[in-house]
């Protein structure tokens, strides 16, 4: 880790162009910089996540995860770097696989909320699904790792899961959706 910020503005950003980690000037609204900028946006929510204090399994996946989310940020700030591997998006499914083992089958559409920890999962899968959305549309402009694409997908179902799980160790249930409810009053 040798480069280390000594000073947090540099103002060549004041035109509406940043650099990127080879040093390239983009736009600050390209598909690039919108598809890192919303993977840090997850990280940012993670973080909130937990900051609730989560499980302990909860929180070293977590912590995993946002490791993972900053290579991933970093692979998209560096075009052609791809850093992330199968083993990741196998490191998710195994975490999702427990987690769900241990879950009632869904047999309706849950609503986000439940505990405030489950609410802000689900919350950082709806950031994570438009984080893989600006993904893949980057991804028909300049290639990306097959890795980072599937990472970002599984990472919205863990995600989900999560939410269940975290909702389910504070003893709440899951918000079922409930069609064409009408509030009285």
């Amino acid at each position: 880790m040798g480069y280390r910020l000594s000073k947090i503005y540099t103002r060549t950003g004041d035109g509406g162009e940043t650099g990127l980690g080879d040093g390239q000037r983009v736009a600050k609204d390209s598909l690039r910089v919108e598809a890192f900028g919303t993977v840090d946006e997850l990280n940012s929510v993670l973080g909130m996540l937990l900051a609730e204090e989560p499980p302990a399994d909860v929180r070293k996946a977590l912590v995993q995860v946002q490791h993972d989310l900053f290579d991933l940020g970093s692979d998209l700030c560096v075009p052609g770097r791809a850093s992330m591997q199968a083993a990741d998006v196998e490191f998710l499914e195994r975490v999702l696989d427990a987690w769900n083992a241990g879950l009632e089958p869904l047999a309706e559409f849950i609503l986000p909320g439940g505990s405030r920890a489950a609410a802000l999962a689900h919350l950082a899968r709806t950031v994570c699904r438009r984080a893989e959305r600006q993904v893949v549309s980057l991804n028909r402009e300049e290639p990306i790792s097959e890795a980072a694409l599937r990472y970002l997908n599984r990472l919205s179902d863990l995600l989900f899961v999560m939410a269940r799980h975290l909702n389910l160790e504070a003893g709440v249930g899951d918000v079922l959706w409930q069609p064409k409810r009408r509030q009285k009053g």
